[in-house]
């Protein structure tokens, strides 16, 4: 949380209105904004691509930098692999967030 202020991180956590944008090969354009969600863990905050590794949002992330828009804020991130042990469980905290979403028959 170092580039953060605390309060900017506090309210971009607690959003659900969360866009990531990763740098394209060039490193220097961002690609095409992505609504994803979020999970925080004491300070640090996680996003899960929808189909994994085959998304073409996680095969937009190889210069490993981006950009989130959230919560009226644009911070430049840093994006980086987790451990499989943490994968679990975020995936864990991932399906009780979803799970608690109504479902909305349109």
């Amino acid at each position: 949380m170092s580039m953060w202020q605390k309060e900017e991180f506090d309210k971009t956590a607690a959003t659900d209105d969360l866009h990531i944008t990763a740098y394209r090969k060039d490193a220097r354009t961002l690609g095409t904004p992505t609504w994803i969600w979020s999970v925080r863990v004491d300070d640090n905050l996680y996003v899960r691509a929808y189909n994994s590794q085959s998304s073409s949002w996680y095969q937009a992330c190889q210069q490993k930098a981006g950009q989130i828009k959230a919560a009226g804020l644009v911070k430049d991130v840093t994006l980086e692999l987790v451990p499989e042990s943490t994968n679990r469980k975020l995936m864990q905290l991932i399906r009780r967030k979803t799970a608690a979403m109504p479902i909305l028959l349109l």
